[in-house]
């Protein structure tokens, strides 16, 4: 199973201190000696707080890249230039500390298809996140989708029944996406208490995404521990 570590923090703590170094070259290559599989960084509309300096940065730095971005036509240029060995493509964030949310195939619709068809041409693999349910996987299948992320940032939060409930749902869900024959992730709140149960519940998946989870707890241990701390949580 592959570890895929979003490095989103690092450009915002930069902004926090008012500075122009992020070390992110330096945290990514920590990153892949301590065992992470992929390296990923998310672009907005207004470019903040990665920068494109900082997307050409990390693809300069890493064995392989990932690109997380909205259905977003005038972004395609980004992944275009720096060609990302991945692009999952997300929802639009309506609040700047949220999570982003999962792709709704059904209103997406055309500018789904149009950036699919752009990135395809172009021979970049490319995966969209979706709600953890059944019906998200068959909408996107439908528009030829062949990879998908499955959004675990609300189920992990859950109250404890509810939790389980959801949990199962997610394990139909790998089910159905696996049954597809779709690529499929994890992504979305997950900690070194949450990976077990989500993983446990969808053992399908072939991807696990960390970000703020494994940021908070290098600031404590290390980012080397941090990784090896969190990859011992999935076995």
């Amino acid at each position: 199973m592959r570890v895929v570590l979003s490095l989103d923090s690092w450009p915002v703590l930069r902004d926090f201190a008012a500075s122009d170094r992020s070390e992110l070259g330096a945290a990514a290559s920590l990153a892949e000696l301590a065992g992470v599989d992929a390296l990923r960084l998310s672009v907005n509309e207004d470019l903040v707080p990665v920068r494109e300096t900082d997307v050409d940065t990390l693809r300069r730095t890493v064995r392989s890249m990932e690109l997380r971005m909205p259905v977003s036509q005038s972004l395609l240029k980004i992944p275009l230039e720096a060609r990302p060995d991945r692009v999952v493509l997300v929802g639009e964030r309506h609040a700047e500390a949220g999570q982003a949310p999962p792709v709704d195939a059904r209103v997406a619709g055309q500018a789904l298809g149009t950036v699919l068809r752009a990135l395809e041409d172009a021979g970049i693999p490319t995966s969209v996140r979706v709600a953890p349910d059944p019906d998200a996987i068959r909408a996107v299948h439908a528009q030829g989708v062949t990879d998908v992320e499955l959004f675990t940032g609300h189920v992990v939060d859950l109250p404890e029944a509810e939790r389980r409930a959801a949990l199962v749902t997610l394990g139909d869900t790998a089910r159905l996406a696996s049954k597809l024959r779709l690529g499929h992730a994890v992504a979305g709140g997950l900690d070194d208490r949450s990976v077990g149960e989500v993983l446990a519940a969808a053992p399908s998946v072939e991807r696990v995404v960390f970000g703020r989870g494994l940021a908070r707890r290098a600031l404590l241990v290390g980012l080397d521990r941090a990784i090896r701390d969190f990859r011992d949580r999935m076995r």
